[in-house]
């Protein structure tokens, strides 16, 4: 299998996501994903239904996540079992990129139609490491008003970051929450840290998703699990925890576009006594411009008719093209105040306070 030729704008833009997925894939610490982007990259063809889509990809491939979406479908087929070419290079076990590159060519060959349709839904890893510094914000908002938070999530996929302050985190040399919960979230803290003795309840949350998952589901389980890189294996474990916690609790995904749901919930009344907050992560870059309009233009409303007797903050983690890691931005009304309180990893292995 090799790259056709001549190659058309549409191909080079697919090839292009794939290897600039792969200098991601090294950063973040992935080098077996990022090897498995480059030979996609540059030796799928099209003499697969899998190969032609992507590389007739018709959409825009980096927005549309083309590389992770990929790279979920193989990975998905690797934890099947069912597929041995796959069990013989896929971590722990270690290969060269030419023994790889053979097993994903067998792979395609023999699993076409899965492959293909695996790039029908875009990738939810629904990162739970980003829970430290949704956390840090939860701490920081409830410092400032003294109340509950009343949680709303979007972007919330499985709702596995819905309950952060029931897991226990090690922050290097500090900690929170009890030593006994099933989920633990390594992160580093570094700056000037949220006070961590501070009282944090939440007293209602809520969460949609365009596509949401069901905690309880393992179908569902099992594709988030695929779209985390199979060579960080604490990702993997931390995942599954945070997804026997999740099936435990009350709560569940609503289905729902983000700026209608946003804008119904915020037109419910406030409840004195509780700070209603909005929050998301890494998700903010996917949505259309016209639904992230609606939902600023929703929060700024809401946020006229805030006090603080019923205050509202707007809590996300999202790139915004910064040298290092996201923006973690804090907005709160009723005095409309923004600021960035921190930076964080993508996959929260460290939290750097402003």
């Amino acid at each position: 299998m090799q790259p056709s030729s001549p190659m058309d704008a549409t191909e080079a833009d697919a090839r292009r996501n794939f290897h600039d997925q792969a200098g991601y894939c090294r950063e973040l610490g992935s080098p077996f994903t990022a090897a498995l982007c480059d030979l996609l990259g540059s030796r799928l063809d099209h003499s697969s239904r899998f190969g032609r889509r992507v590389l007739g990809w018709p959409g825009n491939a980096r927005a549309d996540a083309l590389a992770l979406r990929a790279a979920g479908a193989f990975n998905a087929l690797a934890r099947s079992g069912q597929v041995p070419a796959l069990q013989e290079v896929y971590p722990p076990k270690q290969g060269d990129r030419e023994v790889l590159w053979h097993a994903l060519a067998r792979t395609i060959a023999s699993h076409d139609a899965f492959l293909h349709d695996y790039l029908d839904s875009a990738p939810q890893t629904n990162e739970v490491r980003r829970s430290s510094a949704l956390l840090g914000g939860g701490l920081i908002i409830v410092r400032e008003f003294g109340l509950p938070l009343s949680l709303l999530e979007i972007g919330a996929s499985a709702g596995l970051n819905l309950g952060f302050e029931h897991y226990r985190y090690e922050l290097g040399t500090a900690a929170y929450g009890q030593a006994g919960s099933g989920v633990v979230i390594r992160s580093e803290w570094r700056g000037s840290v949220p006070e961590l003795a501070t009282p944090l309840a939440v007293a209602a949350r809520r969460a949609c998703d365009l596509n949401p998952l069901d905690a309880a589901s393992d179908r569902d389980r099992q594709r988030v699990l695929s779209y985390i890189w199979p060579d960080q294996s604490a990702r993997v474990e931390t995942t599954e925890a945070a997804f026997n916690f999740a099936a435990r609790m009350p709560w569940r995904v609503e289905q729902a576009d983000a700026a209608a749901w946003v804008e119904a919930r915020l037109a419910e009344p406030a409840a004195a006594g509780l700070t209603r907050v909005l929050m998301h992560s890494i998700m903010w870059q996917y949505m259309p411009e016209t639904t992230k309009e609606r939902i600023t233009v929703a929060m700024q409303k809401a946020g006229e008719a805030a006090s603080l007797e019923r205050p509202l903050a707007w809590l996300r983690m999202e790139a915004d093209g910064g040298k290092e890691g996201a923006a973690v931005t804090l907005t709160t009304w009723p005095d409309g105040t923004e600021r960035e309180i921190a930076r964080a990893d993508f996959h929260g292995r460290w939290v750097a306070w402003s």
